[in-house]
């Protein structure tokens, strides 16, 4: 046999690093997308972040532009701003900058246990679903297409 097969019960960050730069290379090579965004301004950050009186973060959206898309990666408020439409305002001007940016469709992913119904309300459809992750609970990828 020319090769052997090593199992690691730690985190190797040579080996990491040089996974991610052979997988780049390999989505680079075979589609120009993938190597657009790797150019310096391609992929543009679009957060909003909410405050209270006192000027603390109570909570916002964290979401990248790019590929036509808006991704939205992290989205939460503290509990006692939650049911008061503040997350729907937040929502509706993310997917407002990401239009003014170039956005024609949205994506995200929320578990059973988190706001599915709350974006599904608001125009998102569910294109994926993993049951059972985490076990006896769902996760969900979902979009939307910005009109």
């Amino acid at each position: 046999m020319d090769y052997q097969i090593e199992v690691l019960l730690e985190n190797h960050d040579d080996f990491t690093t040089f996974l991610n730069t052979k997988l780049k290379e390999y989505n680079d090579e075979h589609s120009p997308y993938h190597k657009e965004s790797r150019q310096k301004g391609s992929v543009r950050p679009l957060n909003l972040i909410v405050t209270d009186h006192q000027q603390q973060w109570i909570g916002g959206i964290t979401a990248e532009v790019y590929w036509g898309w808006v991704e939205i990666n992290k989205f939460w408020f503290t509990k006692e701003y939650r049911g008061k439409g503040i997350g729907g305002q937040l929502l509706a001007k993310a997917e407002e900058t990401a239009k003014q940016m170039g956005a024609t469709k949205a994506l995200l992913t929320t578990y059973e246990f988190q706001a599915r119904t709350f974006y599904e309300v608001r125009g998102y459809q569910v294109v994926g679903e993993i049951k059972d992750y985490p076990p006896g609970s769902s996760y969900y990828t979902m979009i939307k297409h910005l009109v």
